[in-house]
């Protein structure tokens, strides 16, 4: 599973960058909002540290809009993904910008029907949003299952980029199921690493290792 980061943080993706655990970047308006930066000077930067995929999401809400949106954020960069909501319009606008090929992740998805639709469209990621469904009472996860059948059915070749990450079991469990990217924010990810057991194994390590009064350099 390839890992997103999902925050416009250049610190937070340097240091993840360098770990080898960026395979991609996801922002919106929101990470924008709260990097206080230029949209196109802080994806930009981004993209120039990251090989991978970068999200630019549009903010208009008509198809027209959005197509001119996104042309302009693809010229920010070769490896800028497009990012439009699984609306009727976005369905429109994604349809035309994969077909100039330009990646475009339709995001905001929230049912297998919108999924099976953004495929049909031509959507490079589809974006389901698995915490704001648990927020409701409702399994992200089990939406994930129903588009990866879905799209391993008739072998549509839309990535499953499952968002809306809270905890580090969200990535374990979109893992097991078999989603192609989960984008995260860089807590949830450095979250991966903690385990109670090895926090208590490695202070025993380093108490017995005190008393034998050594030293390695």
């Amino acid at each position: 599973m390839k890992f997103f980061v999902d925050t416009a943080d250049i610190d937070d993706i340097r240091e993840l960058n360098d770990l080898g655990m960026v395979d991609g970047v996801t922002t919106n308006p929101s990470l924008i909002m709260k990097s206080g930066r230029d949209i196109k000077e802080v994806t930009a930067e981004i993209c120039a540290l990251i090989a991978g995929p970068v999200s630019a999401e549009t903010v208009a809400l008509d198809a027209e809009g959005m197509i001119a949106e996104g042309r302009e954020l693809a010229k920010i960069a070769e490896n800028i993904a497009i990012k439009v909501p699984l609306t009727w319009d976005g369905l429109k606008a994604c349809k035309v910008l994969s077909g100039e090929g330009r990646m475009v992740n339709v995001t905001l998805c929230f049912s297998a029907n919108q999924a099976l639709l953004a495929a049909k469209a031509g959507a490079t990621f589809i974006s389901p949003f698995i915490g704001r469904l648990d927020d409701l009472n409702i399994d992200g996860m089990e939406l994930i299952a129903d588009i990866r059948a879905i799209y391993d059915n008739y072998d549509f070749p839309t990535e499953i980029l499952a968002a809306s990450i809270r905890t580090a079991n969200h990535m374990k469990d979109a893992a097991l199921i078999g989603a192609d990217v989960a984008t995260a924010p860089p807590a949830v990810i450095k979250a991966m690493a903690s385990h109670v057991l090895t926090d208590k194994g490695l202070d025993q390590f380093m108490a017995d290792w005190a008393k034998t009064g050594q030293k390695i350099l």
